[in-house]
C-alpha cells in the first residue's frame, strides 16, 4: 500500500492503517492473479500464503541479526503484511489480533504461559 492508496485528506498517524490495508488486501482477493500480487497469493491457496509468512519471518530474523534498523523495519512490514494475507484466509482481521493482545494486557508472559498449559491439559484430559 501507498500513500496513493489512502484517501484524500487522510492522515495515516491518525487512521487504523492495519483495518485499511486490511481493506485493500479484502479488495485486491477477487482480482485478476496476472496483476495483482494479493490475488496471485490467494488463487496459489493457503500452502502459498504460509510459506510467504514464514519467508517473511525469516527475513526479519536475519536483518534483526544484522541489526541494521532500517532493514528491520523493512522486513517487519513485509511481515505484518503477509500475515495481514494469512488472516484473511482465514476470515480474521486485524482487530482480532488486537482483542487477543489487549486481552493478554497487563499479564505477565510466564502467566499467560501457564494459562495456556493449564487449557491444554484440561483439554487433553478424558
Amino acid at each position: 500500500m501507498s500513500p496513493s492508496d489512502l484517501a484524500p485528506g487522510t492522515n495515516p498517524a491518525s487512521q487504523d492503517v492495519l483495518e485499511r490495508l486490511a481493506d485493500v488486501i479484502d479488495q485486491r482477493r477477487q482480482g485478476d492473479p496476472d496483476k495483482s500480487y494479493v490475488a496471485r497469493l490467494f488463487h496459489k491457496g493457503t500452502d502459498a500464503i504460509l510459506k510467504k509468512v514464514g519467508e517473511e519471518a525469516t527475513e526479519t530474523v536475519m536483518a534483526a541479526k544484522d541489526g541494521d534498523p532500517q532493514k528491520i523495519v523493512y522486513e517487519v512490514a513485509d511481515l505484518w503484511f503477509h500475515s495481514l494475507i494469512a488472516l484473511a484466509q482465514f476470515g480474521l482481521r486485524p482487530a482480532d489480533v488486537l482483542a487477543e493482545l489487549t486481552r493478554r494486557e497487563g499479564l505477565s508472559g510466564l502467566e499467560e504461559f501457564a494459562a495456556r498449559k493449564a487449557q491444554q491439559r484440561e483439554q487433553d484430559e478424558p
